[in-house]
């Protein structure tokens, strides 16, 4: 069974990490949380959940804004073909959120490590980060350094690289 949102809370608090959380209605895209930016200072994220031809799984979280340029991208990441979005059923067995609430705070659910977690050199130049926290009925501000720890804590090693144009 996926992790609540507050169980992600109460893992978060476990670590010693402090977050804010606005709640608001749901948010399906990049466009919809746009209109939050008054609200909420700091990076806020666009994740791809990604797929190699070996069944390699990739979450790739990037700056909403940010260019990813798909077809090449699998050179970046070290995927060991081209890429594509992973399917539905992979995303909630292995992050354990539905298309449209994809954020790094579901490598909590990823207790197995078979998800890499890329996060692009660019997003990590904001001192606070916004993600959806395992719903996009919210939206949950972490600092860089703290979310860099929760990834670590979660047993995941997070790959900085520059991914967007």
């Amino acid at each position: 069974m996926p992790k609540t949102p507050d169980d992600l809370f109460d893992y978060l608090d476990a670590l010693g990490i402090r977050t804010t959380t606005v709640r608001h209605a749901p948010l399906f895209t990049v466009a919809d949380s746009q209109a939050l930016r008054g609200e909420i200072p700091g990076g806020h994220t666009k994740n791809l959940f990604l797929k190699d031809k070996k069944d390699n799984y990739f979450l790739v979280t990037v700056e909403e804004d940010a260019e990813v340029d798909l077809k090449q991208i699998h050179h970046v990441i070290g995927a060991a073909s081209r890429v594509s979005f992973g399917r539905p059923e992979a995303l909630m067995d292995l992050l354990g959120v539905i298309p449209g609430a994809v954020t790094a705070f579901g490598l909590v659910n990823d207790d197995k490590g078979r998800v890499r977690f890329v996060v692009d050199a660019a997003l990590m130049e904001h001192g606070i980060i916004n993600a959806h926290p395992l719903t996009n009925e919210a939206t949950t501000s972490i600092s860089a350094g703290d979310l860099m720890a929760f990834v670590r804590a979660t047993g995941h090693e997070p790959a900085i690289l520059k991914v967007s144009a």
